[in-house]
């Protein structure tokens, strides 16, 4: 690690990449080839190497009472454990405990960028700039409630949607 960069910098790799790579892998329907396994099993692993003490870094210095930091720190726990599980046997368990690790990673960089203060957009996932016009978003479940609330730009909210 570069020793004059600040520790809650973003890693090497942005939490918008591999949440991108992550949320990819979430979303096939078919099982991925053995190699494209391993490698993001690699991938993540080092990635939530990096991104683990940043997060605790974070959340140290907040009241012992703020929420976002308590949840944060919940899921570093989640991911510690999803790190520490073994190789699964066939291809199959591999991709699902691959998969875990993905959700951990998609989770990890969404507590990164909240306290960091980061607001991402949630259409094309890429950061909010101050100055950027946004309009917010509550996608509502069919119980009733936000499924996931945050911001889309402006142009995204007009952009179509491929389904």
């Amino acid at each position: 690690m570069n020793a004059t960069r600040d520790e809650t910098e973003t890693p090497a790799l942005s939490t918008a990449t591999m949440r991108a790579a992550a949320t990819w892998l979430l979303d096939q329907r078919t099982v991925p080839r053995h190699q494209s396994v391993k490698l993001f099993s690699q991938g993540f692993h080092n990635y939530l190497g990096q991104l683990i003490p940043q997060i605790e870094q974070l959340a140290d210095v907040l009241p012992p009472e703020d929420v976002p930091a308590r949840v944060a720190l919940a899921a570093v726990g989640e991911a510690r454990r999803r790190l520490e599980e073994p190789e699964a046997a066939g291809l199959h368990g591999e991709v699902d405990r691959v998969r875990r690790l993905g959700r951990s990673v998609v989770a990890l960089c969404d507590h990164h960028d909240a306290l960091t203060g980061v607001a991402m957009c949630l259409a094309c996932d890429k950061p909010i700039e101050a100055g950027d016009a946004w309009v917010p978003y509550d996608k509502v479940s069919p119980s009733g409630g936000a499924a996931r609330a945050g911001r889309i730009h402006c142009r995204c909210a007009n952009a179509p949607r491929r389904r």
